[in-house]
């Protein structure tokens, strides 16, 4: 038997996808974030360079310092506090009051 190949993308076929129609803008690459600002981990699938692992889909974190044009986030996984990189395209801001 063949031993089946486990890369970053393994079981991502529901979880990163996006509507075929929509839109494509360069808004979210050029979106800026303050140090100490809530995002949400929202991998972009269009974008392949700076994507977090897709188990981080949906979690909130804050931004604790750049590195590049990416942002390093610190994300609370469990009880540990893990930081990840991850380009802007891939980060969401976090509304406030809702």
């Amino acid at each position: 038997m063949v031993k089946a190949s486990r890369g970053l993308r393994t079981g991502t076929r529901r979880k990163l996808r996006k509507d075929s129609r929509a839109k494509f803008t360069i808004t979210p690459h050029l979106r800026v974030f303050k140090e100490r600002e809530r995002v949400t981990v929202r991998p972009n699938p269009r974008s392949h360079g700076g994507m977090p692992h897709a188990r981080l889909l949906g979690a909130s974190g804050v931004v604790i310092g750049k590195r590049g044009s990416a942002y390093i986030v610190e994300v609370k996984v469990g009880n540990t506090h893990k930081t990840i990189t991850a380009r802007p395209e891939h980060l969401q801001p976090v509304k406030e009051g809702g």
